[in-house]
């Protein structure tokens, strides 16, 4: 358990480490694009700007999606306690989601996403582990449905469990299926169905 622990901490300090990074990186990259907005003609100026629309974008999600991987992990180990601080973690992160960079379309489906997604993670907060897996299911395709609009920075698994209530998707971050739905009971329960870039 211990191990398991630690393996959780370390990804997602990991990954909290990378975001950091690829927020600097965005960064330079912002203050790079406006010293040579000078120098661009007007096709190439709203080129730049759709590629910063679409990089804030990314960045916007990732504190969910970093929230959502910690919960998983805390199902994948079976922890109750820690699934439910993830949960509202995720709850609080979902909360201050701002939709404003979107199309008026975008914004009406992530809203009903997000309030939905909302809903779960606030139920995971004070539910037994039996009852956070099933929020987790909807949870999962409240995620996966925002990210199929807001993109993501990182490489994410979208992976299927046949055995759990008639089949069920979940995303991680890693090929290797560690099954939040059975944890240890059938742990390597799954396949990847897709890879979302």
């Amino acid at each position: 358990m211990k191990k398991i622990r630690l393996t959780t901490t370390i990804m997602v300090m990991a990954f909290l480490s990378l975001t950091a990074m690829s927020c600097k990186d965005l960064k330079k990259e912002n203050a790079h694009n406006n010293t040579m907005h000078s120098e661009m003609n007007h096709d190439e100026m709203s080129a730049s700007n759709d590629t910063m629309d679409s990089n804030s974008q990314n960045t916007g999600a990732q504190p969910i999606l970093a929230n959502y991987m910690v919960l998983k992990e805390a199902l994948v180990a079976t922890n109750q306690d820690i699934a439910a601080k993830a949960g509202k973690n995720l709850e609080s992160t979902l909360n201050s989601f701002d939709v404003s960079s979107y199309t008026s379309e975008q914004q009406e489906d992530l809203k009903d996403i997000i309030s939905d997604a909302k809903e779960q993670a606030g139920l995971i907060g004070k539910s037994e582990i039996g009852s956070q897996r099933e929020h987790f299911k909807v949870l999962s395709k409240n995620i996966t449905d925002m990210v199929a609009i807001t993109g993501t920075e990182d490489t994410l698994y979208q992976q299927f469990c046949p055995m759990y209530d008639g089949g069920t998707a979940w995303l991680s971050m890693n090929k290797e299926i560690k099954n939040p739905y059975y944890g240890s009971k059938m742990l390597t329960c799954g396949k990847v169905q897709k890879e979302i870039n």
